[in-house]
């Protein structure tokens, strides 16, 4: 009995110790488990910065992202463009005269015209005009018509508002000067002035029958001229001219009679030059 009793405690002496190994092994592995876990402080304090670093990162890309958009919205919206008004003129037109050369006032006025039309100006200007009046003149064969004679030989007039553009414009124009004027500043015209050159002009109108009466007579003449009487009761006498009567075509001449000057009237085409 004695010896089948020893093994049986051998048998469990060996079962204690495996059982005891396997503790130990278990244990180990726990605590292998646990350090490896939470890990070191300095390991969790890199793992906090780079989580840290990855919020800022995110942040700055969520900013940048809503400004993008912000941008991008904004050049996508429509953008109201205002139409351009046309330039009104700065002031009210008012009227300039302007020396020209003789002789040519009425082709400089067309070049003006031209050129005011190819510059696209014509806001700024109104008329040009050469300043004339209707005069009757007598043929040498006693017949008798209307023509315009220049008022002022050597100007024109112009109607225009005055700028950097229209005064080039009128300054660089062949055949023109100058405007008239003080210290070269251009004087403007009054309306009483202006208003008495397009009456005594009457550009464009026909003058009719009855208006021809106070029409003036154009004589070549001047106070102080020496003629010569060559029809009527004083024919080949000689004398000087006094006064002229533009109105009724007559001139009245001093002439030497028994010594005695002596005032006689007569028609203008009665008498010629000496």
């Amino acid at each position: 009995m004695s010896e089948q009793e020893q093994p049986s405690d051998e048998s469990a002496t060996a079962s204690e110790s495996a059982d005891d190994t396997l503790v130990s092994e278990a244990n180990v592995a726990s605590n292998g488990a646990e350090d490896a876990g939470p890990g070191t402080p300095a390991e969790s304090s890199s793992v906090a910065e780079a989580s840290d670093a990855g919020q800022v990162e995110s942040s700055e890309g969520d900013h940048e992202e809503e400004a993008a958009q912000e941008e991008s919205g904004a050049d996508a919206s429509p953008v109201l463009v205002s139409e351009a008004e046309p330039e009104e003129p700065e002031s009210a037109m008012q009227w300039y005269i302007l020396k020209v050369q003789v002789n040519r006032e009425s082709s400089i006025c067309d070049a003006l015209l031209r050129r005011i039309k190819m510059e696209g100006l014509e806001q700024y200007f109104g008329e040009v005009l050469v300043p004339t009046e209707d005069v009757r003149e007598f043929t040498k064969s006693g017949k008798q018509r209307i023509v315009k004679r220049k008022l002022y030989p050597g100007y024109i007039v112009v109607n225009m508002i005055i700028n950097d553009d229209t005064w080039f414009l009128v300054r660089e124009t062949p055949g023109i000067g100058d405007f008239t004027g003080a210290v070269g500043k251009p004087a403007a015209l009054s309306d009483a002035e202006i208003g008495r050159i397009k009456q005594m002009a009457k550009i464009g109108e026909e003058t009719s029958k009855e208006e021809t009466a106070g029409i003036k007579t154009a004589i070549k003449f001047r106070p102080g001229d020496r003629v010569r009487v060559k029809e009527g009761y004083f024919q080949n006498f000689e004398g000087d001219v006094e006064t002229i009567d533009e109105s009724n075509g007559r001139v009245t001449v001093m002439i030497s009679i028994f010594g005695r000057a002596t005032p006689v009237e007569l028609d203008h085409w009665q008498v010629e030059d000496v």
